[in-house]
């Protein structure tokens, strides 16, 4: 009955007030909590979230819909491969 994540890389500015904002936005506040966001990593201008695997197509439309520019590099289903890919 866990709960199967996706982890997402994404490059901005605010991030941390931008994903949350977009979210809601877009999902609402029942599609945020269906969405189980966590916040993995933050830094200035990229962030590690982890998201519920039925609602990344979601999380991916609310960034991209929101006025400021946030992009999603890259979705992985472990914290490893998603470090592994993000170098290349």
């Amino acid at each position: 009955m866990r709960e199967n994540k996706r982890y997402l890389l994404i490059r901005g500015k605010n991030l941390r007030v931008n994903v949350e904002k977009a979210i809601l936005e877009f999902i609402g506040i029942l599609g945020m909590s269906k969405s189980g966001l966590g916040w993995i990593k933050t830094e200035k201008d990229f962030a590690v979230i982890s998201v519920n695997r039925e609602a990344v197509d979601s999380v991916r439309a609310s960034l991209c819909a929101f006025s400021e520019a946030m992009n999603v590099e890259k979705v992985s289903g472990t914290l490893k491969a998603l470090r592994a890919r993000s170098k290349t």
